[in-house]
This record gives structure tokens, sequence and C-alpha cells, in this order.
């Protein structure tokens, strides 16, 4: 009786890799034939040390020259992610029957070409903090912003992860930003294309899809989704405007959602709480909720609070 698992565990076993030789998408049994998550992530951390220098260093041994430590990280960085993008250009449809020549060299190429954006990719960072900082009478110092905010985490992360998806890397850009959400909370797919100055205010549940358009200066708060209008023909849609356009120096508060590609919110727009929204909408435009009832029970008697008829609801932390 005390033995039931050593009794079982071999007929187990068996059924399990039985079960793997049916051919199915799950039963890739091939090791070392796909970019590694945890590489990736380890990635995304010198990534994150390469962009702000001395924020996320490794403190466990003494750096006495800054710039060779730095020159051993890139370096280290930059061969890391060449192995994963040679893995990863296995799984795109141009290389697929390509040989271990041709993707050893196009990796190579795509690495170099992703370490060049590298300085692009910074000077669109210091506009996020800025704006960060900024926009925030809670942050007292831009340092206060690198180290905590998820929302600089989050964007940082996708703004690297953007620039391997123009490249076309597959993969690699997607197991970035998902670990992106899931250590900050907020989804934004690689694919978004987001100007300067962006800035997410607390960020938990924000969701931002494939092919939103963001404009400069632009400010979201928590809860925001950014998303498609109907997702039912599947990947008949891959490929097209399915997620709205945010133009310049526009607000959205917490909790509202914009939906459908062929929605565009003009510049200097302010969108509060909760909104639903599902069309264009024009430059200089504020859009709210406007009476929000709340109900009050008091016992068996039922009290509603009076509303000012011109009163318009935010939610603002």
């Amino acid at each position: 009786m005390d033995k039931i698992i050593e009794n079982n565990v071999n007929d187990i076993v068996d059924t399990i890799l039985k079960d793997y030789t049916h051919d199915r998408s799950i039963d890739k049994m091939k090791l070392f034939t796909q970019p590694d998550r945890f590489v990736i992530i380890k990635i995304i951390d010198n990534l994150m040390k390469i962009m702000y220098p001395g924020y996320f260093r490794d403190t466990s041994h003494k750096i006495y020259i800054m710039e060779n430590s730095t020159r051993v990280l890139i370096e280290d960085t930059l061969f890391r992610l060449n192995k994963q993008i040679e893995l990863a250009l296995k799984y795109s449809p141009n290389y697929e029957n390509a040989d271990d020549c041709v993707l050893h060299v196009e990796a190579q190429r795509l690495t170099v070409d992703f370490f060049h954006t590298l300085p692009k990719v910074r000077a669109l960072l210091e506009t996020d903090l800025q704006a960060a900082f900024d926009g925030d009478p809670a942050a007292y110092s831009k340092e206060e912003v690198i180290l905590s905010y998820p929302g600089l985490q989050a964007i940082t992360i996708n703004r690297l992860a953007h620039e391997l998806f123009l490249l076309n890397v597959p993969l690699i850009p997607r197991i970035m930003t998902e670990y992106a959400h899931s250590t900050t909370g907020i989804d934004i797919h690689p694919g978004a294309t987001i100007g300067e100055y962006f800035f997410i205010d607390h960020g938990t549940g924000i969701v931002v899809g494939e092919t939103t358009t963001i404009g400069n200066n632009v400010k979201i708060y928590q809860g925001v989704t950014l998303g498609a209008l109907s997702t039912r023909g599947g990947q008949k849609l891959q490929g097209k405007k399915r997620h709205p356009t945010i133009g310049d120096n526009v607000t959205i508060y917490a909790g509202a959602s914009i939906l459908g590609g062929d929605s565009i919110i003009g510049e200097n727009c302010v969108i509060g709480s909760n909104v639903f929204i599902t069309t264009s909408i024009p430059a200089g435009t504020k859009v709210n909720i406007k009476n929000q009832e709340l109900k009050y029970h008091q016992g068996k008697k039922t009290v509603n609070e009076p509303v000012d008829p011109d009163e318009t609801w935010f939610y603002i932390i």
C-alpha cells in the first residue's frame, strides 16, 4: 500500500511518452531547435543594463572601469542574441528551407542591424523618461522612475522588441513583450508603433494591439485597451489594420477602450475613464461619461444621489 507511486511510475511514463507520438504541434521533442525563453530573459536583463548604464549593473563584483565592463556586456549580449536569432529564423517562412550557412550569415546581419538601432532607442527612452517625470507629481526624481516604474520598463522592452519586429525576426520580439507583460501587467505588442514622449501611468491591465499607432506626447492610464473591434476572422486578418490610431498630445484615462483599425483619435483629445469608442474622434475633442449614477441602499430603501446635470466623470489616481 505504501508503494503506489513505485508500482505505477513505469506505466505512467510509458503512457505519456506514447502520447508524444501523435505528431501534434505540442509534441515537439527536439531540443535546442528553438529560441530559449530563459536565455532571452537574460538578454533582456543585459539590454536594460545597456540602455540604462549604472542603474541595473551586476553588483556581485567590483567594477573599476565602467567602459571595459560595458564593452564585455555588449559583446556578450550580441553573441547571445545572435545565437537566438539563428534558431528563430528556422520558424520564418522566408528561411524554412534555408541551409545552416545561410541562417548563420543572416542571423549575424540581423544582430548587427539591431545593435545599430540602440542609440536611436535610447534617444526615445530619454523622451519617455522626461514624459514620466513631467507628467507625474508623485515622481520625485528621474532615478525613481527608472528604477521603479513598471511603465518605463514595459516601454523599454517594447521599443527594443519593436526594432527586432521591424527586422522580421520571428518569435523573439513576442517572447520579450510577453515577459514584460508577465512582470508589469502591461501588454504591448511589439508591432505597435509608438512615438516619442510616451507615458504610461500606473499601467496595470493596459493592452495595446499589434497594429496600433500612437503619436507623440501620449499619456495613458491603467486598464486602457487599444484593441481590435473583432477577431472573428482569425488568421485571415493577419497583416490588416485592426487597432486604433492615436494622435499627438492625447490623454486616455483609466479603463477606456478604443477599438478598431478605422478608429482614429485626433490630436489634443482627452478620453475619459471607462468610455467605449469604436469610431473616430475629431481633434480637440473631450469624451466623457456623463452623469454617472450611483445608487445607495439603506435597508429596504433605495436613494439616488442627486447629480449635477453638467457633471462629467473622470477617474484619476
